[in-house]
C-alpha cells in the first residue's frame, strides 16, 4: 500500500526512531499552514511498512510533542492499521505561531523542514499582532516546581535590598505569578531561562592553546538558570585571565584584572539578557593567548551600530524585555541601553582594548592585550 507523495501538509517517518525529526516538521507544518498530519510506521516514498505500536510508544509521541513543541499544541495520536500495518497517526493544528521544536523555528517548503530566519521569525511575530508571541511569554515545558526555589530567594533579596522591587518572598508560586512569569502551574519561556535548568539552555566555554581557534586547552559546556550560568562564566574567565598585584603602601596588596571584572560580567548579563532563544545556539566564552571572546547568539538590532549606545544616548531595543526587567530589579543590569557604554568606560579607565563585532548570526565582545612572554 502507499500514501502518496509527501506535501506541505503530510509528512511520514518510517518509525518512532525518528521523533526528534518528526517534531521538526510539526512545527515547520504548524508555521506555514496552522494544521497538518504526520504517520510513524511509513516511507518517506508512501509505502506503508509499519511499525510496532504499544500503549508506552504512543504516550512516547504524545510526551515528545508536549515537551519539546512551543507554545503548547494538542494533537490527535492514533493506533491505525494500514493494508494489515499497525502506524501511528498524529493530526495536528495550532494557530499561535511562531512554534518552535527544540526551540528552533522551522517552516515547511514543499517536503522540506528549513530553519526560519530571524526576519522571517519578526515577520511572523508581527503578523500575529501580538506582544504575547515573543519567545520569552509563550508557554515553557517547565512546570512551577522545576524553579530552583533557593536561586529565586536569592533573587528576591537582591531585588528587594535594590529597592526595585517590593514583592517578599512567601512561595514559588505567588512571587512567579506577581513577577507576571507563569501561566496556570507553568513557567513562561523567560520563567523558565531565569529560576530552571533546561539542557538546551547553556554556555560554552573554552581556552585556545594560540591565538586561533585550532587546539583545545580546556573546554566545558554547563546548563542551567541564567544568573547561575553568569556566575559560572565570571568564575571561568577570572580563573583563566591574568592578574598582576601592586603594592599601595598598605598592608593589603592589591591584585589586578588584566580585564576589569565589572566589564566582564556586564558582558556576559548583555549576551544573555539580548540573546536570541529561538535559535538553539549557545552562549560561548573563547578564551586565546592574546584575548577573551563572549559571544551572544542574538544579532544586533538592525540599522544601529554599537558606537551609537557609547557615544550617545540611544533608545534601546530589547530583544527580551521581561528578561530584561526581571534583571533590572535585581541590579544585575542597571539601566536599559547603557550596557555597551559601560564596558567602554571600564576597559578605557584600565587601558584594555576593547572591540565590538557585529555578526550574521550573532554578536560579540573581544577584550584584547599583549603579554608579555616569559624566557
Amino acid at each position: 500500500m502507499n500514501l502518496g507523495i509527501e506535501t506541505e501538509t503530510l509528512e511520514f517517518k518510517k518509525s518512532t526512531g525518528e521523533l526528534k525529526e518528526a517534531m521538526h516538521s510539526i512545527c515547520a507544518i504548524l508555521n506555514k499552514h496552522q494544521y497538518g498530519e504526520l504517520y510513524f510506521g511509513v516511507k518517506n516514498d508512501g509505502t506503508v511498512i509499519g511499525q510496532v505500536v504499544t500503549e508506552e510508544s504512543l504516550r512516547e509521541v504524545s510526551q515528545k510533542i508536549k515537551n519539546f513543541i512551543e507554545p503548547r499544541i494538542y494533537p490527535e495520536i492514533n493506533k491505525v492499521v494500514l493494508d494489515g500495518r499497525d502506524c501511528i497517526h498524529v493530526k495536528f493544528s495550532g494557530d499561535q505561531r511562531p512554534y518552535f521544536a527544540y526551540n528552533v523555528a522551522r517552516i515547511r517548503v514543499a517536503d522540506e523542514d528549513l530553519v526560519m530566519s530571524r526576519e522571517e521569525i519578526t515577520n511572523l511575530l508581527l503578523q500575529s499582532g501580538r506582544e504575547g508571541n515573543r519567545w520569552e511569554n509563550l508557554v515553557s515545558n517547565k512546570k512551577i516546581d522545576d524553579v530552583d526555589e533557593e536561586l529565586l530567594k536569592k533573587y528576591l533579596v537582591h531585588a528587594h535590598d535594590a529597592g526595585r522591587i517590593a514583592i517578599s518572598y512567601t512561595d514559588k508560586n505567588t512571587v512567579l505569578n506577581q513577577l507576571e512569569l507563569t501561566e496556570g502551574d507553568k513557567l513562561l519561556n523567560a520563567g523558565k531561562v531565569l529560576f530552571s535548568d533546561d539542557l538546551l539552555h547553556d554556555v560554552q566555554m573554552a581556552i585556545f592553546a594560540t591565538n586561533e581557534r585550532l587546539t583545545f586547552n580546556d573546554i566545558q559546556r554547563y546548563h542551567g538558570p541564567v544568573l547561575k550560568l553568569v556566575d559560572i562564566a565570571e568564575n571561568y574567565i577570572k580563573s583563566n585571565i591574568h592578574w598582576r598585584v601592586e603594592f599601595t603602601g598598605e598592608l593589603q596588596r592589591t591584585e589586578i584584572p588584566e580585564i576589569p571584572i565589572d566589564a566582564i560580567r556586564e558582558a556576559l548579563l548583555n549576551s544573555f539578557c539580548h540573546k536570541d532563544y529561538s535559535s538553539g545556539e549557545s552562549n560561548e566564552v573563547a578564551i586565546y593567548k592574546d584575548r577573551v571572546e563572549i559571544y551572544n547568539p542574538g544579532t544586533f538590532p538592525e540599522g544601529l551600530e554599537p558606537q551609537d549606545y557609547i557615544e550617545r544616548v540611544e533608545r534601546p531595543v530589547r530583544r527580551n524585555p521581561k528578561i530584561a526587567r526581571i534583571l533590572y530589579y535585581s541590579k544585575d543590569i542597571e539601566s536599559f541601553g547603557t550596557g555597551l557604554k559601560r564596558i567602554a568606560d571600564a576597559c578605557e579607565s584600565a587601558g584594555v582594548r576593547y572591540e565590538f563585532q557585529k555578526k550574521k548570526t550573532g554578536f560579540v565582545l573581544d577584550y584584547s592585550w599583549h603579554r608579555r612572554e616569559s624566557g
